[in-house]
């Protein structure tokens, strides 16, 4: 379709896309309160409904012509900060070791930062950092699920390990990462 048959072409930043991943964003404060306050419905509501979002802006996005290295951008930073800060929540009661979520958000820096993404430039993730990034979601989910329907799988020290395994594969993603940013220098 072409812009006249639609109307006027969105600006950047105001796309329906975008206002999903708005709503992923402002959830992010409420899950944290929502853990640290011991509501496991509501958190676990919330989690739903980030994945939810996260699923449907891309489609969003190609469905309507709204594809963008600032929505790629948007999307991917949103997705950082609701792990961060759910992650984060989860360290605060003892959940996950409290170096993930401070790990989660460098990588994601250095995730930018490497892919030239402030200049416009689309973001180039490695296998691992992938990888991690489903991860991420997957641990925060876990035990906000886990707690809401009140199971006792998996306990406390098989989360906490999970957690520990991610810091290390996230530490290793971004070393990786790092690696091949200094061979790239050396090529160029």
């Amino acid at each position: 379709m072409s812009a006249s048959a639609t109307g006027p072409l969105p600006s950047r930043w105001t796309t329906r896309a975008n206002a999903l991943t708005a709503l992923r964003l402002a959830a992010a404060p409420l899950l944290a309160l929502c853990v640290v306050g011991g509501q496991p419905l509501c958190a676990a509501l919330l989690f739903a409904l980030a994945v939810a979002t996260d699923l449907l802006d891309g489609r969003i996005a190609r469905r309507f012509g709204e594809v963008s290295p600032l929505g790629g951008l948007l999307d991917h930073a949103t997705d950082a900060a609701f792990v961060s800060i759910g992650l984060g929540a989860l360290a605060w009661v003892g959940a996950v070791p409290a170096l993930l979520p401070f790990l989660v958000a460098a990588a994601f820096a250095q995730y930018v930062f490497d892919s030239r993404a402030l200049a416009g430039r689309r973001l180039r993730p490695n296998r691992l950092g992938r990888a991690n990034g489903i991860a991420y979601f997957a641990l925060l989910g876990i035990p906000l699920v886990r707690d809401a329907l009140g199971l006792s799988w998996p306990g406390a020290p098989l989360v906490s390990a999970l957690g520990w395994a991610l810091a290390a594969s996230t530490l290793l993603s971004m070393f990786a990462r790092l690696g091949a940013r200094g061979r790239s220098q050396l090529i160029n």
